[in-house]
């Protein structure tokens, strides 16, 4: 049975797996105002661009604070249709083409060398995914050349010739973005992307033997995983999942949501599994999470730049998504926000500055603090019993234990630190009226030590409060507080606790 009273138990010798650093990565993609007036705009009238790199200082800035290890570029749907050889050389030779996406034009301006100095600004990894729709695995291998290669041949020279004489090194690829997506350029059915993307891993593989490929995954729990990891689990080392949550002007809607992609990681590890035992394979894979966010396309259409402006109910769910990564640290090892700018974003730009939306706070709380190792929380809650997006979640739940429920108003993830120190506690309060006075529990062989306990609240009064060019309602509070043994937490709330431990050997 579950508790109508939370309490929270933590032991330090429960330990799933380290959390990998990459959870906490970007996505840029050509849409909207993500790239173009986004990260890149190199005449802003206000001065707010780098003269020689045309990118937004201020934007640049504030991406840094979310410690991001990984963008994803340049796609998305966008990628479906796009030559990457458009996007090298002089820019006054760059062709401006239709864009079949988004059904806009694309400059061309912002390309492969300009995302590659983007990222080595940001003192991140590139990942490319390739174009499977229109582009031919011949595209696929030059564009590898081009950026990985030091032989003497065409692209690599031609890399040369536009002004960078040493290989970027991409370490990440992937075979195609949402190949089984009707809206997509190049649609397939499951076997024929399968036996496709096997023959364009075996050839990328023998020219750059070092990458690491990610196959093109649908939501973890459809036959489309199914199908393409049995053929793909021998050539690949990640595979994708793609799931955005929705709102529907409901609340607890928007918050449960993220128990979709606890589950739809659950049955993808077993279908990894699966693939791997009838492959007679032991080679890792992994789970590479890289489009992810809470994304109405109600309010926010993707063809008008899909820019979402959030509440403090979209923080919690944002946050709630964030501890279903760290608790799945074993299979989750690459996840990406959609996006990184404007674009269903937690930076929003104009001409004259940015504001941080209230998803950039529980970001960044996760980036900066839940690093280390995974602990298996175990969590009595209340529980949700109401409508929730996908509706098999709410069906699922009906026969399911109490405390085995996804649907917990009180969710939790927790890290212990590297040093052994620290143990970071992630608390989402999902419940829009009720708050709690929580018992946190810890092992018998782990002490509080001191007498406070360091708290970084996201909190605000009412759930509709959003941030805007009029001020930021919705931001993080830091403060200590005395540790009694149990902690109060505020309604509608998020709040990471940081407590100083000691362990004993």
């Amino acid at each position: 049975m579950f508790s109508s009273t939370p309490v929270i138990h933590i032991d330090p010798a429960r330990t799933i797996s380290r959390v990998d650093p990459r959870i906490y990565s970007g996505f840029t993609e050509h849409m909207g105002r993500c790239i173009y007036g986004g990260i890149y705009e190199p005449h802003n009238p206000n001065s707010l661009s780098d003269p020689y790199t045309g990118f937004r200082k201020d934007v640049l800035d504030a991406l840094k604070e979310l410690n991001v290890p990984i963008f994803r570029y340049p796609g998305g749907n966008f990628v479906s249709s796009y030559r990457w050889q458009d996007g090298v050389g002089p820019k006054h030779l760059r062709p401006r083409r239709p864009e079949l996406a988004w059904l806009t034009e694309e400059s061309n301006q912002f390309g492969t060398h300009e995302f590659m100095q983007f990222c080595k600004e940001m003192n991140a990894e590139p990942y490319i995914c390739l174009n499977m729709g229109t582009g031919t695995l011949e595209d696929a291998l030059a564009w590898l050349e081009y950026c990985n290669s030091s032989a003497n041949t065409y692209y690599a020279n031609l890399r040369r010739t536009n002004g960078h004489p040493e290989p970027y090194n991409v370490k990440y690829w992937s075979l195609g973005n949402e190949v089984w997506g009707p809206w997509q350029v190049g649609q397939m059915e499951s076997q024929d992307y399968a036996k496709k993307a096997f023959q364009w891993a075996k050839a990328l593989k023998l020219l750059d033997p070092k990458i690491q490929l990610i196959s093109c995954g649908e939501t973890g729990y459809a036959d489309w995983d199914r199908v393409t990891l049995k053929k793909l689990v021998p050539v690949i080392d990640y595979h994708s999942i793609h799931i955005y949550t929705v709102s529907e002007g409901n609340h607890a809607v928007n918050v449960m949501g993220p128990a979709a992609a606890e589950k739809a990681l659950e049955i993808t590890k077993s279908l990894i599994d699966l693939a791997k035992i009838e492959a007679g394979s032991d080679k890792q894979v992994t789970v590479c999470f890289d489009e992810w966010n809470v994304w109405d396309p109600v309010r926010a259409p993707g063809e008008k730049g899909a820019e979402e402006h959030y509440d403090m109910s979209d923080a919690l769910a944002v946050a709630s998504w964030l501890n279903v990564f760290v608790r799945k640290a074993d299979i989750v090892k690459i996840a990406c926000i959609a996006q990184s700018v404007n674009v269903i974003s937690p930076i929003i730009t104009s001409p004259k500055g940015l504001f941080k939306q209230t998803t950039f706070y529980p970001l960044k709380l996760f980036a900066t603090l839940m690093q280390g190792t995974s602990l298996n929380v175990h969590v009595s809650s209340p529980v949700y019993s109401g409508k929730t997006v996908p509706d098999w979640v709410e069906k699922l739940e009906n026969k399911t234990g109490g405390d085995e429920k996804l649907t917990k108003f009180i969710d939790v993830s927790a890290v212990l630190s590297d040093a052994r120190d620290e143990i970071r506690v992630a608390i989402v309060n999902k419940h829009a009226t009720d708050a709690y006075t929580i018992p946190i529990r810890f092992g018998p062989a782990c002490k509080v030590v001191g007498e406070t306990v360091k708290v970084f609240e996201v909190w605000s009064p009412n759930l509709k409060d959003n941030n805007g060019w009029d001020g930021e309602r919705v931001q993080t509070v830091e403060k200590e507080e005395s540790w009694t043994g149990e902690y109060s937490v505020k309604r509608h709330s998020f709040q990471v606790l940081v407590f100083r431990i000691d362990v004993s050997s």
